[in-house]
């Protein structure tokens, strides 16, 4: 092993207990409202990681069965479409749940972005420092 191996280690734990945290935001998401990637990076105490949010619910790296149809981005557009089976699956998920699409494609993020406050933000972190991660 070369003299970086436990260093490479350590980074793989630390994606490892993003891609939880990740898991544990996105299963908060109530039916009928969107978050965006910058939320969910933000929650996880991430600021700024809204590409890794992506990656790991784009790649499975959070786990299956997640409502990841309910993320946009940061304009209120669907951008995951790689990730879901067929082209328009996020879009009927959505407007199964109540939500409807402006004129363009977007999501109002005003009417159906989901609301989260400080408090939220503390709460998860609680949460994460009890399961160590």
């Amino acid at each position: 092993m070369g003299r970086y191996s436990g260093f490479w280690k350590l980074m793989g734990w630390i994606e490892m207990d993003f891609y939880r945290r990740v898991r544990i935001v996105c299963e908060r998401i109530p039916e009928g409202r969107v978050a965006t990637y910058g939320q969910i990076a933000l929650l996880c105490g991430k600021p700024g990681g809204a590409r890794q949010v992506g990656y790991s619910l784009g790649h499975g790296k959070s786990g299956a069965n997640l409502p990841a149809h309910r993320v946009v981005n940061g304009k209120g557009v669907l951008s995951g479409a790689a990730a879901f089976e067929w082209p328009g699956l996020q879009r009927r998920l959505l407007e199964a749940e109540g939500i409807v699409f402006e004129e363009d494609g977007h999501v109002d993020l005003k009417k159906y972005g989901w609301r989260t406050v400080m408090e939220d933000a503390l709460c998860f972190r609680k949460q994460f420092e009890r399961l160590g991660i």
